[in-house]
């Protein structure tokens, strides 16, 4: 039920209630007469006294009881008695008494039934008199920013020894910070107060998290909204939003303003995309007029956070607005590690669990990754009824987290096991026989996700550029399933579908992107534009004529073409040894990277990988 309707049935119900008092107040214990009895009393002489009042005749018997006797309107008592044949020597015996009536009952009974619709009319139509006024306040509300104001002390509160890694990000901001508590000795050398800083960083790497760290360490008031928060419907209210932001900042300054995926309003403005009107662009507008326009703004600093710093205006990057630009990457090895002790807080580990190892594991995870790694491994222990989180938990919630759940209850038949078991492999045996590959640490024939089986590689150590022919291994060892079924079943099925189209990606990009190509050269072809009403870039601005195009496809096609026979090589070479894996995955389901190394029985091509073992 709706709070109006509430509202409204609760005020005719005690209007009611109000009228059933009144009209229920009691003036004494009688006994109702009716007129033929009245007149038999009178006639046996058992009335002591009478006491007229309007239409109501108040009769006192003899005995001491009483009774009321109604009679019409405008009807004298005599005239009463006499219409039903009560001598008149008998009424001259009895004391009659004429009164005004009055009375609470008389009132209620005279006025309640008049007044009681009136009272409940004027009280609906104030109800909703009230309801179109909170609206039409609402209404005018509409261009204030509702911004959320963190309180110093409230609970939850986040500080930078909460914020593992990002040791820059967090020097950076540290900086903002002491200049908003201690002003004075960067203004003594002339120094001025930075006025916008920009997270930027893919999504999950803790630009969130810092701010809300910032907000922590500062003792000044920080308010915080999203992007999306500043436009609406009504042309208008995103910049009205924004100058009452920072009106309400410029009260309490020195503060902070942090905007969450500023990337929602401060797009490139010109594009002619991304809504019927240019709503968006005046937002921008206004946010660009108050961080450096004609009034400064002394003690306020923007910080903003976006995953998608290639789409902003330029003007909202230039220096005087957004002076600095933190970068957040993700995670190295040992930043994973402090951030895996942070979330392991009120988890109980059993004694096996080491977080390095679970940090070697876990390679391109983010840091929301992680958090949820180590949470989908409490959920699983409990699930499991266990007092503690074991190894067992945390390797499995790494599965879980890259792949999926496992889908035990997706069966396969005999024949697609084997052609799973021999395609998964086909994957691992040939990057364990490639030098650059990464080492192989668990090959499961057990449905996860959408993949029917699955190899998981994981690399030795953290690396920020790769050469071009780790990206020619890379490609060999997509291919392996694929050349696996082909080599062993000289057929193909639908379950090599992601590795081509991953393979392909890795090639075009080889060619087009990365300069690659000893045919082509140094140069990148196509620029990828944005199309907003997408949300993803699929459009290529095809900067080359067809004659290059050709030779784009041509280059794609020689790469592909040797890493696949390259892959079916090696396997053909070690076909006893693929065989040997393939039986023991038809077996035991799961190998782990100890057991896959004992049944290859073959060194790794890479001795570091050897090293990896236990």
């Amino acid at each position: 039920m709706s709070p109006t309707v509430r509202n409204i049935l609760l005020f005719a119900t005690a209007i009611v209630l109000i009228g059933v008092a009144l009209a229920s107040i009691d003036v004494g214990s009688v006994k109702t007469l009716d007129v033929t009895a009245f007149a038999r009393e009178i006639q046996t002489g058992n009335v002591a006294s009478i006491v007229v009042r309007g239409s109501t005749v108040d009769v006192e018997l003899k005995d001491g009881s009483k009774a009321t006797v109604r009679k019409e309107t405008g009807e004298t008592l005599s005239e009463l008695l006499s219409n039903v044949g009560v001598d008149a020597e008998r009424i001259r015996d009895v004391p009659i008494e004429v009164k005004d009536a009055s009375g609470a009952a008389y009132w209620a009974g005279a006025i309640l039934p008049n007044l009681l619709p009136i009272l409940l009319l004027v009280g609906i139509m104030w109800f909703f008199l009230r309801q179109i006024q909170g609206q039409n306040s609402r209404t005018m509300m509409f261009g204030q920013s509702g911004a959320r104001e963190i309180q110093k002390d409230g609970k939850g509160k986040i500080t930078f020894t909460d914020v593992a890694g990002v040791k820059e990000a967090k020097e950076e901001l540290a900086e903002i910070v002491e200049f908003l508590k201690s002003p004075g000795k960067f203004v003594d050398l002339g120094a001025k107060i930075p006025k916008g800083v920009l997270l930027m960083g893919g999504p999950g790497t803790g630009k969130t998290l810092l701010a809300r760290a910032v907000a922590g360490e500062a003792d000044v008031p920080f308010f915080h909204m999203s992007g999306s928060e500043f436009v609406e419907m009504f042309v208008g209210v995103g910049a009205s939003r924004v100058r009452d932001l920072f009106a309400k900042a410029k009260k309490t300054a020195p503060c902070i303003i942090f905007i969450d995926e500023i990337d929602a309003v401060g797009r490139q403005r010109g594009s002619g995309l991304g809504g019927s009107h240019d709503e968006r662009e005046q937002t921008l507008n206004q946010i660009l007029v108050e961080m450096d326009g004609f009034e400064p703004n002394i003690g306020i600093i923007v910080i903003a956070a976006t995953n998608r710093p290639d789409v902003l205006d330029p003007a909202l990057l230039r220096p005087g607005r957004f002076d600095r630009r933190v970068v957040l990457d993700p995670p190295d090895l040992n930043d994973r590690e402090a951030i895996l002790a942070i979330h392991a807080k009120g988890k109980p580990l059993a004694k096996d669990v080491t977080l390095r190892s679970l940090a070697e594991r876990t390679p391109g995870f983010s840091g929301a990754d992680l958090a949820n790694l180590m949470n989908e491994a409490a959920i699983l222990a409990a699930r499991k009824d266990r007092k503690e989180v074991i190894m067992t938990d945390l390797f499995d919630s790494i599965e879980k987290v890259m792949l999926g759940p496992e889908r035990r209850s997706h069966l396969l038949n005999e024949d697609e096991r084997r052609v799973t078991a021999v395609h998964e492999a086909g994957h691992a045996l040939v990057a364990h026989l490639l030098p650059h590959a990464d080492p192989v640490h668990k090959i499961s024939i057990i449905s996860r996700g959408r993949a029917a089986g699955y190899t998981i590689k994981l690399p030795i150590e953290d690396r920020k550029m790769r050469r071009r022919g780790e990206y020619l291994e890379d490609l060999t060892v997509l291919l392996g399933g694929f050349a696996a079924e082909k080599a062993f079943f000289d057929d193909i099925t639908t379950g090599a579908s992601s590795d081509m189209k991953q393979a392909t990606r890795i090639a075009r990009s080889m060619v087009t992107q990365w300069g690659m190509s000893d045919l082509l050269g140094p140069r990148v072809y196509g620029e990828q534009e944005d199309m907003i009403f997408l949300g993803r870039e699929i459009h290529e601005n095809r900067d080359y004529g067809e004659e290059t195009a050709k030779k784009i496809d041509t280059e794609i096609d020689a790469l592909i073409g040797k890493a696949l026979a390259d892959a079916k090589a090696l396997l053909l070479e070690h076909r006893a040894a693929v065989e040997r894996v393939a039986d023991a995955l038809m077996e035991k389901e799961t190998l782990e990277r100890d057991a896959f190394y004992a049944v290859v029985g073959i060194p790794p091509a890479n001795p570091k990988n050897a090293l990896q073992t236990s």
